[in-house]
Order: structure tokens, then sequence, then C-alpha cells
């Protein structure tokens, strides 16, 4: 219902401003909650025609202003500091986390459990009221009732309580980070310690984590559905609009906002708002409702639990539901057969016939109450739960240990979950020739370039030094030696995209180096895009002979060369020539394309990601670089033109280890796992 009717909130957030007042749809008065979402999604849809998005009109240097901010170096931590405590932590509020005597109090309200207290109170009052009143013995079955029910109790809060614990140890452990300029020089930030007028840098693939105010946009695509609802990406610029132009826009086109997701191009943001302040942040403060609307409570205090049972709790509410429901019938049929019959205590034969067959009936119901079921299942789930975690599962809830065991199929991410994230390259071919590329992860130092099926190195060859040093010109990619914090050694560790890294280490055995990279002075750039999937750039070259030391020749009247790099087949379709093994050229032909394809579908059969490299030199850039009316598209179509094939670059992300077990196990199990990616399907 909430999904439909924000739908229809968003068609008619879409409709054209009317002079006319526009009736209000009726909401039946018990429904006020999914009133409150349509108010939330109607808001946020004209959050922008209400003029709550000031910043959007204003010039960065005047939001600079207001927060302190050096628009080139960014914030100052001593800056950052004050302001985090000023406007407090970059995150939604959360619910309160129940205490260990909440938790306690909670495993009291289970049906079972209220029938056991119930019974153990009726067998204090039966015996307290009998002949053996002065007995203590005949307390046995009431206080055995209340200790196993507080034994109970204790177990599943206790085990939730340090569950609880763990997890949020592990979320603070497990933060998303995000780039942003910060003295002066560019560092990955917890997404919580955002404070409003950082600088923030965007990536084709992040999550906005605050709402910005653009400062950069290179062909910067957002998708906005979490926010307004619809399905097609937005383009974004960096440069002031007037109202008058984004009167029928839902969101500026300056401002991107937190928990939207880039989907193209990359950018650059100073921070307007964060947390509850947010756009989205808004969004939550009106979808809780009034204040004074308060949540369902369960036992006139505590909160309503019952909307995220398990099904073994599920059951065990039926169960106890029967139980007590067949416990009362029979007691009731024994008390009415009793006093027709007109039963009287034997030891008091003067006594009420009534009073003793209530007794009677009490004790049964007692009696037929399993008071051990509860201490079972709690004993049974805690076992699981610490068998859970020595296999390094954390389980929130105790009851959830069971549904683990109806799982019928995973559903996985493969790169970082399946694998270790870190892609190395293995593979290439350059040049007509094909090679081996020795080493693991991101260290340059540990292996060699090799011609396929020898062991000399090959790092020297003219294709080679020529692929690499392409495709590095085509990388926004660095590579930096940082201390591990664990063992405090030194390791290698890339900075930017995860699928250029392979390049830069592998142009690093070659012999390159950021100095290599400085010497072409890149004058445009087209960032990688879904649709084209391809990066270009654009670099000096002028009075070369050659790329580089042992590199391919350069047409000397050439001043520019433009790089491609991304999908080989795209690439390939794009390509007029090949490079050849001794420099030259020759032309692509349909035979010479199906055996290029053939190479790509042997590389990715063996779980390889392929990149191919094409680069084309021009005399002058076919358009203006000071006309900015002229659109990335365009930029990309003038110079993605007769392209020159120089290679093909494979690189594979490795299994974690125990993974390949670990499938096997699911398997045998019964368990389906289907692995979720993008790579190349053949």
């Amino acid at each position: 219902q909430v999904f439909d009717i924000q739908a229809f909130a968003f068609s008619l957030c879409s409709l054209p401003p009317q002079d006319k007042e526009v009736s209000r749809p009726h909401f039946p008065a018990r429904q006020p909650r999914i009133q409150t979402t349509v108010i939330a999604s109607m808001s946020s849809a004209q959050d922008n025609r209400d003029g709550n998005e000031p910043q959007a009109h204003m010039e960065p240097q005047q939001i600079a202003q207001e927060t302190g901010t050096d628009l080139s170096k960014g914030l100052t931590s001593e800056r950052a500091d004050v302001l985090l405590e000023e406007h407090g932590r970059n995150e939604l509020e959360k619910p309160p986390r129940p205490s260990l005597a909440m938790l306690f109090a909670l495993q009291l309200c289970s049906f079972v459990i209220v029938l056991l207290l119930i019974a153990a109170v009726a067998s204090v009052a039966v015996n307290a009221t009998g002949s053996k009143k002065d007995d203590p013995l005949s307390y046995t079955t009431g206080i055995a009732i209340f200790i196993i029910v507080f034994i109970n109790a204790s177990i599943a809060a206790w085990t939730e309580h340090k569950a609880g614990d763990a997890l949020e140890a592990l979320t603070k452990m497990s933060q998303a980070t995000i780039s942003v300029l910060r003295d002066g020089s560019e560092m990955k930030l917890e997404v919580p310690l955002l404070v409003k007028g950082d600088i923030v840098i965007l990536e084709t693939g992040d999550v906005v984590p605050a709402d910005l105010r653009l400062l950069e946009a290179e062909d910067l695509k957002v998708s906005e559905m979490a926010l307004t609802g619809e399905p097609d990406d937005v383009s974004k610029t960096w440069k002031v609009k007037s109202p008058d132009d984004e009167s029928e826009k839902l969101t500026p086109e300056n401002m991107v906002f937190s928990g939207c997701s880039v989907s193209n191009g990359k950018g650059r943001g100073i921070v307007t708002s964060t947390g509850m302040h947010t756009r989205i942040g808004r969004i939550a403060k009106l979808i809780e409702g009034d204040e004074e609307e308060k949540p369902k409570k369960k036992c006139f205090c505590l909160p309503d639990m019952t909307g995220n049972m398990t099904p073994l709790q599920t059951n065990l509410e039926k169960l106890g539901a029967r139980i007590g429901v067949l416990a009362i019938v029979v007691c009731v049929i024994i008390f009415i057969v009793g006093v027709l019959l007109g039963r009287k205590d034997p030891s008091n034969p003067e006594g009420s016939s009534a009073l003793y067959m209530i007794l009677i009936s009490v004790t049964l119901a007692v009696a037929a109450i399993p008071e051990g079921i509860p201490l079972c299942v709690t004993i049974s789930l805690s076992i699981g739960c610490k068998e859970m975690v020595t296999k390094h599962v954390l389980v929130r809830k105790l009851a959830a240990v069971e549904t683990l065991g109806s799982a019928s199929v995973i559903c996985s991410d493969k790169t970082g979950t399946l694998t270790e994230g870190k892609m190395s390259m293995v593979k290439m071919y350059a040049a007509g020739r094909k090679y081996d590329i020795e080493g693991k992860g991101f260290d340059p130092t540990v292996g060699k370039i090799m011609r396929e099926g020898t062991s000399e190195d090959a790092g020297r060859d003219m294709g080679v030094r020529s692929c690499l040093l392409s495709g590095l010109l085509c990388c926004n990619t660095s590579l930096e030696q940082v201390k591990d914090e664990e063992t405090g050694a030194l390791k290698y560790e890339p900075r930017g995209n995860s699928s250029e890294a392979p390049i830069v280490v592998a142009s690093r055995k070659a012999g390159f180096n950021e100095s290599s990279f400085g010497q072409y002075k890149r004058v445009v750039e087209v960032p990688f895009s879904s649709s084209r999937k391809m990066m270009l750039t654009v670099c000096e070259v002028d009075g070369r002979e050659e790329l580089c030391e042992n590199g391919m020749p350069v047409d000397k009247k050439a001043k520019y060369m433009s790089v491609c790099k991304g999908a080989p087949n795209y690439i390939i379709d794009t390509c007029k020539e090949v490079l050849n093994e001794d420099g030259s050229v020759s032309k692509m032909t349909e035979e010479t394309k199906k055996e290029l394809l053939e190479i790509v579908d042997d590389y990715s059969s063996q779980a390889l990601r392929v990149l191919a490299i094409a680069t084309r030199c021009m005399k002058e850039i076919p358009f203006d670089l000071e006309d900015d009316d002229i659109t990335t598209d365009q930029k990309f179509q003038s110079c993605c033109q007769e392209l020159r094939l120089i290679g093909l670059v494979a690189s594979i992300d490795p299994d974690r280890d125990g993974v390949p077990q670990s499938v096997e196990t699911a398997k045998g199990a019964g368990i389906r796992v289907v692995m979720i990616t993008g790579d190349y399907l053949k």
C-alpha cells in the first residue's frame, strides 16, 4: 500500500503547477501513517519548488564562507572537529537500542511464558489456601516454574544483548567511507564524520553521503530513484541556474542528495546539509509522524515486536494458545462434572464441593502447561548461536537461528565477497603477442612480465610498454606505499578505481611510474559510462617520435593522442588498425576481429576481466576546448574514431580462502548458490 501511494504522490509531484487549488485525495482516518508517507514523498518532490534549497542559487564561494572552507584545500581538521561538535554526526536518527532489562522483560511477553506465570501464581495460590499451606514443599511446583521462566528469559536476553554489542562494534569497524579534501590533501573519511563545508569527491559507483552543492561535474549523472521515484538517471552540472529554469524539475541540477548513487562520470561538491537536515532526513522525520502518535505497546508498557517474529516464535505462540485454550476447556468441564457429582475433599468432607473442584481444576491446568518447552527451545537455540559464533557469524535475535535452516537460496555479490577485491593482471595481448604476468596483489616488486610459454622478462618489449603506458594515460588511479595498521609494515595500496589498479601495478613492473605519467599533459577526459562502457583521454605528445623509450612510433605531425580504454567488443568495433610486433600497423579486417574476439572469449572463460586499449594520433583536437556547450558525448564521438588497437589486458580477482569449500558445502546441504556480478557473459 505504501509503495502504491508513493507512486501516486510522485505522479502528482510531476504535474505542472496550477493556479487553482488541487483537491487533496481522501484517506480514511484509520490509515494515518500511510497518509504521512504521501506527505513525505510529495514534500520531497516539492522541496525545490518551495525554495528549500537556497544553496542551489548561491555561488560556491558564498557557501564556503559560511563554513570557513577553502575550496582548493578543503576544511582544516580543527575546523571540521568544531563543525562536527556543532552539527552532530552525519547519520539518520536511530531508534534507541533496548537495554538488558528491556530485553529480559520482552522475553516474558510470549503467550507460553504468560501461561506459565499464570500457572505458577495459581499453583502458589491453591497451595496457600489448601490444607498443606504450612508445608514449604507444597510450593515446589510454583517456585520451580518461576525459576524456569527466569532462567529462560535470562539466557535469551543475555545472548541477544551480547550479539547486539558485537554487531554495534562491527558496524563501527565497517563504516562506509568517501573521498574528501581536507588540509589540502585527498583522504578517505568515514561517512558519519562528514561535516557541513567538507569538499567531497564523487566517482562512478559512489553513494552520495550528504546533500552537496556541486563545484565540478564531468558527465555526472545520478540516480535519484530513492528520493523522487524517477527511474531515469539525472544529469548534473556545477553551473548556477535561475529559479525559472528549474521550476518544473524535482531537484536542482547543481545539487546531489544523500542516498542517491552516482551512475556515471565524476564530480566534486561542498556539503550543505548532513544527517537529519538532508532531504532524506526531512522525509524520515515526516514518515515518523507526529510526536503525539505513540508506537504500539505490548503488555501496556513494552514495545510490540510481533511484526518481527520468526516462524519458530509464531509457531510457539500458536502452540501456547492452543494448549492454554484446551487446558481451560478441560478444567471447566472437570469443574462442572465434579460439582454436579458433588465431589468433596476426603480430608475435609464438610467443605464446599465447588471450592474443592476449583483447586482440582487449577492443579490440572498447572500440570497441563508444558513449562519445559521454552527452556528447551532457548537452550537449543543458544547452543546453535554459540556454534554460529565459531563460524564467525553473529546472530542478533536468538530465534533467528532457526530460520537459517529454512534457507534454500544464497545470493552473493562477487567482488569483495566471494573474491578478495584485489584485481591483479595475469594475462596480456599486445602487438600480436600474448604475455603472462606474475605476482598477486598490488606489490609491483613481486613478479615480472613474460612472453607466454617462456620465463624471460619481457618488460622491455615494444608492445608491452606501448600497451601499458597507453592504459596508464587513461587511468586516474595511483599506487602508494602506506603503513599497515596491524603489522606496521609498509604495503602498496591503490588510490582510485579498482579496475584500473592492475594496469597501474603492471606498468610499474614494466618500469613506469607517476613521473612517467606526468610527462604527458592531459587536456581532455571523458569518464567511464555504463552506456558507452569506455573511458577516453587526450594527452599531448607534440615533438615525440615514439610514445616512450622503446615504445611504438608516433606520427611526427601529431600534437595529441587520444587513448580509449574499456569493453573489448565495443573498442574492437571502433578500431580501423592493429599494432604489429615490429611497430607497423595493419588494417582491422573481419578475420582479425574474429581472432581478437576469440582471445577475449578465451580470457573470459578463465574468469578474467578483459579491457581493450586503443589510441589515435591527432594533429588538432576536433573541437574547441573553451566551448562549454559541447556535450561529453560529442567530445567522445569526435575523438573515438579510426582508433588503433594496441592490446588487451586481462585481470583476475582471486577467490577468498575457503569460498570454494563453502559453496560445495552449501550445495551439499541442498542450498542453491547464486553469484551476482556484472562481468562478461559469453
